[in-house]
């Protein structure tokens, strides 16, 4: 029997990190993955496929409004299938690379499904029937999360699909029903309208991605409808009926609405059934997610938990951030706080969304007397040079001690633009004032916090 001081199941952002930062501690580690190559679902279904992909439709609408060749050059037609398989080619160079960091740092990776069989030993069953059994010190599940199936739809049928098997769409449809209208709903919905394709975006709720600034929330749905994207609000399914022309979305209401596919983003679950955690005294709630507490400690206090299977954020950066901290608990005991609201979040739509901190909304209820500040992208030079003129930078900060509170950015390269103020909200010049006193290279899309913080001085009496 190999035994180690850690070893982690799951070869995801969370796995990788705390693989990555045990092994720099000088600790043995190894890594369980179920999959037949490393990277987790963020590499092969998640994050990467659909920012490749969301890319490549975004290069064929830069193409057809660009002025220089939208008269003059016939746009191509470039099939789906043609664009999912530009994003093999990412996911696999990705896995080439993620595999190498596991050679390069000697961290041995098992290929098979784990399961516990006592509180520090573990099975592998590798395919083909061979089982090895492991044991270790600590443990940590880092096993992700999938898209949430109810047991009513018939995901066999070839025109009803969520987001993993989305990826395997080998036809052109021209048009289809997104129910769910969260962070991986909205962001669909922009690479299927991007493609040409009717969209019918169903929310079963009062308003799009309620998490988010009201001002933003207010700016996508704009967008979004702009682009012809029918949202539909306060909206329950019913059932589904699957055709062989098409499926039909029957909603509580009586609306039915029908379209050659189906996508189906409203939920995922954690992916902590079939481990043998039951045994251990390790819980997981009615979606999967397993129970932590602030050192991502379970109820067994040597097996660990983080990422996507413990739930929100649900982001690839806040996974690899919190595996790194599981790893610095187990060597000496620490484990480095990280509040929500210092972790950036990135909605990849078209345009894209980032923000950190805190909204108006929360503001207002804590009665924090916060003032804004903001940067439209159409008065910028370089956003007029990139015609990626639709967008805005929104600086919130406290009247008196001008303390930046949060960050709000639609537009063009929004997930890159949130990095600049991240920087300052988490340093030691926590200030609109740095802003407003710092040269910025011009034409520049960093302009933009010039631009919003002298805006925001201006409303100060």
């Amino acid at each position: 029997m190999s035994s180690y001081d850690l070893i982690v199941i799951g070869s995801g952002p969370a796995g990788e990190g705390a693989a990555m930062q045990a092994a720099k501690a000088k600790k043995r580690v190894a890594v369980v993955e179920s999959y037949e190559r490393v990277g987790g679902g963020c590499t092969h279904w998640g994050t990467i496929p659909s920012k490749a992909l969301r890319h490549a439709t975004q290069l064929l609408v830069e193409l057809r409004r660009h002025p220089l060749l939208s008269n003059s050059v016939e746009p191509p037609h470039v099939p789906f299938a043609r664009l999912l398989k530009n994003t093999d080619d990412v996911v696999r160079r990705q896995t080439t690379m993620r595999r190498s960091f596991y050679e390069r740092n000697q961290v041995q990776v098992f290929k098979g499904h784990a399961r516990f069989t006592g509180p520090h030993e573990l099975n592998v069953a590798a395919p083909g029937g061979v089982v090895e059994t492991l044991s270790a010190k600590a443990f940590l599940i880092a096993t992700g999360s999938r898209p949430y199936r109810p047991p009513e739809i018939d995901f066999t049928h070839p025109r009803i699909f969520e987001s993993d098997t989305v990826l395997n769409l080998d036809r052109d449809p021209k048009s289809i029903t997104i129910y769910g209208a969260g962070v991986i709903g909205c962001e669909y919905a922009s690479i299927f309208r991007n493609f040409g394709i009717k969209v019918n975006l169903v929310n079963s709720r009062d308003k799009l991605l309620s998490f988010l600034d009201d001002e933003i929330i207010d700016a996508l749905a704009f967008f979004l409808r702009d682009q012809g994207i029918i949202i539909r609000h306060n909206e329950q399914y019913e059932r589904i009926e699957p055709l062989e022309d098409g499926v039909v979305l029957h909603l509580s209401s009586g609306k039915k609405l029908k379209t050659d596919i189906l996508l189906w983003a409203n939920g995922r679950t954690g992916n902590s059934q079939d481990l043998g955690l039951e045994a251990l005294g390790v819980q997981a709630d009615h979606r999967g997610h397993i129970l932590v507490n602030d050192s991502y400690q379970t109820a067994a206090p040597h097996i660990y938990a983080a990422g996507d299977v413990i739930g929100p954020p649900g982001l690839a950066s806040a996974s690899y951030d919190q595996g790194r901290a599981v790893a610095m608990h187990l060597a000496d005991g620490s484990c480095p706080s990280r509040s929500a609201h210092v972790v950036p979040a990135g909605i990849y739509t078209s345009p894209e969304i980032s923000c950190i901190g805190r909204t108006e909304a929360e503001l207002t209820a804590a009665k924090v007397p916060y003032e804004v500040g903001h940067a439209q992208f159409r008065s910028l030079a370089r956003a007029q040079i990139t015609g990626q003129t639709v967008g805005i930078l929104k600086l919130l900060f406290h009247r008196e001690s001008l303390e930046l509170l949060g960050i709000h950015c639609f537009g063009d390269q929004a997930s890159e633009i949130i990095h600049i103020g991240q920087a300052v909200m988490t340093g030691g010049n926590n200030s609109l004032n740095y802003f407003a006193n710092t040269t910025f290279n011009y034409p520049t899309m960093a302009e933009a916090y010039r631009v919003a913080a002298l805006n925001g001085l201006n409303r100060l009496f």
